[in-house]
């Protein structure tokens, strides 16, 4: 009598698949985090030597090793993010995202002298909180496996639908709503980027699963047109996604931009993934509200992280009110 172990190995390569993401995840947060740091040191010692600084419009950190350490340390970890989506559901990796804010923070309290302060640290904490929730209730099982299952998965309605949507949006904002409002409202171009880096995203998983397949196949049945369309719109799309990114960015605050960006990406392409990949379908209430609250105590983290970074609680005291805390700025 024969016994079918085909589901069990299967559920098994899923499992040790879905760890292997998570590791991959976690070390793109921490390469990435510490690789701001280390260029930022690179800057702050190209200043001290008296050379023009890179916001003056100067080149002088391209002649410095530890800039191109940190440039090398951000590569591994972007690296790592993309391999990260070819074995962990992209709702368990993007918001994990957030760990490179409490790794850059954290680094730079001890690396660069800069003050961390309570609600700083509250933020911390919450970060970390928030991405152990996020882990445990996380859908740990891909639903889509191989590239004709994911075929198959492109044709759905519902993904349809969220591109032709997607599509819409973008147009609108770059022919109508952009060139009126994008100088006065930050949720704009914010969106467009988000909207854009969801399929960004989906496109990236796809690459990965299919080059993961490919590998698996001996070199006469490999196929080359699938992955190269896919990297195709891989690079369109963060083109296009940083250049109008960088436009907030010049427009705006980075305290105000990052933050928002942040959860308007990491809801999109949640979203994104839930339809397409149906991350979800086989969790329990429990672990999706689970995954909910840990999505939300991660964004609450990175708003104390980057809101209220200089922002220092001073206690009064006051004869008829009693003791309160004001929040005022560090500056005043």
């Amino acid at each position: 009598m024969e016994v079918n172990t085909e589901p069990i190995n299967s559920k098994m390569h899923s499992k040790s698949g879905f760890y292997a993401g998570l590791a991959l995840a976690l070390s793109s947060s921490l390469f990435i985090g510490s690789s701001f740091i280390i260029k930022k040191i690179s800057l702050i010692r190209l200043s001290k030597r008296g050379g023009v600084r890179a916001g003056a419009g100067g080149f002088g950190y391209l002649f410095d090793w530890m800039w191109w350490l940190g440039l090398i340390t951000m590569g591994i970890g972007e690296l790592a993010n993309f391999a990260a989506y070819a074995f962990a559901p992209a709702s368990l990796v993007t918001p994990l995202g957030a760990l490179s804010v409490l790794v850059s923070a954290v680094l730079a309290t001890n690396f660069l002298n800069e003050k961390l302060n309570l609600l700083g640290k509250l933020g911390c904490i919450l970060c970390l909180i928030g991405s152990i929730v996020m882990v445990i209730h996380s859908p740990k099982e891909e639903q889509v496996l191989t590239v004709s299952e994911l075929l198959k998965q492109v044709q759905n309605v519902a993904f349809v639908n969220y591109l032709i949507s997607v599509l819409i949006l973008v147009v609108l904002i770059l022919i109508f709503v952009g060139p009126r409002y994008g100088t006065q409202y930050v949720v704009i171009y914010l969106l467009l980027c988000s909207s854009i880096g969801s399929i960004t995203v989906m496109a990236c998983k796809a690459l990965g699963l299919s080059l993961k397949e490919n590998s698996a196949l001996p070199k006469a049945e490999q196929y080359l047109i699938l992955p190269t369309v896919l990297f195709v719109i891989v690079v369109f799309c963060i083109c296009v996604q940083m250049n109008y990114l960088n436009k907030a960015l010049d427009l705006f605050n980075t305290t105000v931009v990052t933050p928002i960006y942040y959860v308007l990406f990491t809801s999109l392409v949640i979203i994104a993934s839930s339809i397409l990949f149906e991350e979800w379908m086989r969790m329990s209430t429990t672990d999706i509200l689970g995954a909910f609250c840990g999505f939300s105590v991660m964004v609450i983290a990175i708003f104390l992280l980057q809101f209220y970074k200089d922002v220092s609680p001073i206690i009064h005291q006051r004869r008829l009110s009693g003791s309160h805390i004001n929040f005022i700025p560090r500056s005043v």
